[in-house]
Parts: structure tokens; sequence; C-alpha cells
């Protein structure tokens, strides 16, 4: 796989920069419900969405080297609150829960798709949502709903790819594409997209090189 070029190239201080920034200290701080409950936005903030059990805790644990901050399940719908990170005071990271199918009441699964919004549009410090993608599947109507929600609320977004190892490489390849070609549609995603497998490593040193440019300085 990491002899296809799949993600941008990135300069080699950028990515050292990011490899520092996520060796520093993973530290969680709360699952929250409310927005009352929300940490100080006193800091850069990038937020993980997706659709439920697409990967978002493997990939914030692999990014991080911590093979629990972020609690994975095999049960979609698992993840119920919007979950706070920070690495090191330089950057928060929130893990939000999965969207589309659930196993979970539909009022439940209402009110989370609510606060998500309301989340989205108020929190002033959030820089980029990562709305991740299963290389297996590609969009789907549950993607392209939030997407529009950020294009609505000018939220900056981009795609990152998960579970490329599970995909051969011309597959992955036409996925992207098809990916990359459908974002040019929408106002407010980001053109770069990040192919990633949190199993195997790739495409890990990228997203740090990405988030890295968005961090407080040391």
């Amino acid at each position: 796989m990491a002899e296809v070029e799949l993600n941008p190239v990135f300069k080699p201080e950028v990515i050292e920069a990011g490899r520092l920034l996520f060796a520093q200290e993973g530290t969680f701080l709360r699952g929250v419900l409310k927005l009352e409950e929300m940490p100080d936005a006193d800091i850069p903030e990038i937020t993980f969405a997706g659709r439920s059990n697409v990967g978002k805790s493997s990939l914030i644990n692999a990014l991080t080297g911590r093979k629990a901050l972020a609690r994975v399940s095999v049960t979609p719908g698992r993840t119920q609150e919007i979950n706070f990170f920070h690495l090191a005071h330089r950057l928060m990271l929130s893990d939000l829960p999965g969207y589309g199918f659930a196993q979970a009441p539909k009022d439940k699964v209402a009110s989370w798709t609510n606060f998500i919004k309301l989340y989205l549009k108020g929190r002033p410090t959030l820089r980029r949502a990562l709305v991740l993608v299963d290389s297996r599947h590609g969009l789907k109507e549950v993607d392209r709903t939030i997407m529009k929600l950020m294009d609505d609320s000018a939220v900056n977004y981009q795609i990152i790819m998960t579970k490329a190892d599970k995909v051969k490489p011309g597959p992955l390849m036409a996925a992207r594409e098809a990916i990359a070609l459908e974002l040019k549609e929408h106002v407010a995603a980001h053109p770069d997209i990040l192919v990633t497998s949190a199993a195997e490593g790739f495409g890990l040193a990228e997203v740090r090189a990405a988030l890295s440019e968005m961090a407080l300085p040391e």
C-alpha cells in the first residue's frame, strides 16, 4: 500500500512537527452530553466525525500511540457522548457519536444528532472537522448529510479514508478519486483527502502533520 501515492506530500519539517506533537501526552478530559459541560474553548480544536464503527476511536488511539485513549467498540453506536482529549494543551481533539446506524432508540439518536449540530455551529475554537469514511464503502447518504450541515455551518472539514488495508490499491485509488470529484461540490470541504489504516499505521504521519499546522506553537 505504501508504494501507491494516495496522500499529499508534506515537507519533512512538517512531518516532524506532527510526530513531536502527537508524541506528547494525550489526556482524556471528559465526555459531555450538554453544551454547558463542554471544556473551555481556549485552544484550537479538531473533531472526528463519521458513521458508526468507521474507526474514529481507533484512529485517535493510533495517532496518539495510546491503545485506550479513546474507547473502541465493535458495537455500532457505543459512543454516546462527545469525548474530549487534549495534547499537551496545544490541540484539543473531540470524538463525536457515530451517525447513521446505531444500536440505540431512535429518539436518542435524534437527540445526539441535534447535539452535534449545536456543537458544530457553536464551538468558536473548532478549526476543522475530520469526516471519516470507510475506504471499502465510500461516501454514503449519511456522510453527505453531515457534509451539507458543515457546508451550511461554514465548518471546514476534511475527508479521512479509514481501513485502507482492507482494500486493494486499484479500488482504493478509484474510491479516492470518486470522493475527490464529489468534494468539488462542497464549499467547506478541504481539497486534500488523507488515506489511512490505523491497523498498519499507513497515512498516520500525514494526518499528524496536517493537524500540527493548526496546533498552538510550543
